[in-house]
């Protein structure tokens, strides 16, 4: 993560009251997108198990060209958004994890081993139950990484729910969890998800970067270049056999965050990094992720039973999110509180961990993405999204119903 001025050996400062505004606008869009996004999966559900279920179809598969001189983009709606809107999702995602990294939660040893060790511990454990049930079929293991996924948006807005019941710890501890984890996801689309790469394409690719990685050093701070490179990183990228999202991902990386040390107080110098985040972050709550969901979560429930949710694939996913993941996360935090090398946060006890624990089984967005990846045929996709949905309504009222169950309702903030 390049950045136009080195971080200063200093110590840290306490976080500003603006960083401490921007946190809390964070944790409020993702809360309020999270319910948006609830209701955009439920409408989907609506549109293809009723009437609309043509209308729904024809939308997701309506060709969408665009051509300049010999580039010639053509894919169906459902793949714009899947490759393109949601591009600019892990562009954000790239942001935050960045700002974190420099100026956050994950930056410095005690702050970031607690999360890092969560997130790994909720990744694997799922993956191993998922493997457990699936080892012996090689098209279903396609989708291994589709339970290692922890929805931050819909977590977050199941969370609100409960008010100021909820301790802030656990709302930060939630959300860099769930920022190391999309950063796992990132890694193991980029290893796992991508194929029939073009040398040429990629070239091209790496010469944009190389680019932004000048102006960064050149100490440019303007957007405008970073992200017209970013456009064409995205058009080299979906040519290169790499999935295009990832090169929201690296032009995320690129932005210069001008001040490490969190000492910008001034408006007119406002971090590029930090200006592009909160310009994206409405859009994203709001709108890409909503329609992704609108989008993805259309399952067709006319051929489905009961039993269809105990099938190998959707069984595996909905076993390793809601046992998986909190076994993983509430183990790492239990072990790494027993050796002294990590303490719970402010105002969470272990009931308060189980309840995070079973939330972060709340997998969703980045579940459906990750399935659209791994599965080409309709029956294990199908499956998968049964898996997820099935999953994220377990893990989502069971860990709001302990958590209001445990809380105390004067919870301190």
């Amino acid at each position: 993560m390049t950045d136009s001025r080195a971080a200063s050996p200093t110590p840290r400062r306490p976080l500003s009251l603006r960083a401490l505004r921007a946190m809390t606008e964070f944790l409020r869009l993702e809360a309020a997108g999270g319910i948006l996004l609830i209701g955009a999966a439920v409408l989907a559900m609506i549109a293809a198990n009723s009437p609309l279920e043509e209308f729904y179809d024809s939308f997701l598969e309506m060709p969408v060209q665009v051509r300049v001189g010999d580039l010639n983009i053509a894919k169906p709606a459902l793949l714009w958004i899947n490759d393109g809107l949601m591009a600019i999702f892990f562009l954000l995602v790239a942001l935050e994890i960045k700002r974190e990294a420099l100026t956050g939660q994950l930056a410095g040893r005690a702050r970031l081993i607690l999360p890092l060790v969560c997130a790994f511990c909720g990744v694997l454990v799922p993956a191993l139950i998922f493997t457990a049930l699936n080892h012996d079929n090689s098209e279903a293991m396609r989708g291994w990484a589709v339970p290692t996924a922890t929805d931050i948006a819909f977590a977050l807005g199941v969370l609100a729910l409960l008010g100021s019941r909820a301790p802030v710890g656990m709302k930060l501890l939630l959300s860099t969890i769930a920022v190391v984890d999309d950063l796992i996801a990132i890694v193991i689309i980029a290893v796992f998800y991508s194929h029939g790469m073009s040398v040429t394409a990629l070239a091209w690719a790496g010469a944009a970067l190389a680019l932004m990685w000048l102006l960064n050093r050149r100490g440019v701070t303007a957007l405008t270049p970073y992200l017209l490179l970013g456009v064409f990183l995205w058009v080299c990228v979906l040519k290169s056999g790499v999935h295009a999202t990832l090169a929201g991902v690296a032009t995320g990386l690129m932005i210069p965050h001008v001040d490490p040390n969190n000492a910008i107080h001034d408006e007119v110098e406002h971090s590029p990094l930090e200006h592009l985040e909160h310009a994206l972050h409405p859009w994203v709550a709001y709108a890409i992720l909503p329609v992704f969901a609108f989008a993805n979560a259309g399952l067709a429930l006319g051929g489905l039973s009961l039993g269809s949710a105990f099938a190998a694939v959707p069984l595996g996913i909905i076993l390793g999110l809601v046992i998986g993941k909190p076994i993983g996360i509430v183990g790492a935090a239990v072990g790494m509180r027993a050796l002294g090398w990590a303490k719970f946060p402010d105002g969470m006890d272990m009931r308060a961990m189980i309840g995070l624990g079973l939330l972060c089984g709340v997998g969703f967005t980045m579940s459906l993405f990750i399935a659209s990846l791994g599965y080409r045929d309709p029956v294990n996709y199908e499956g998968a999204v049964l898996g997820v949905l099935c999953a994220s309504v377990i893990a989502a009222v069971v860990g709001y119903g302990w958590l209001r169950m445990v809380l105390p309702r004067d919870a301190r903030r």
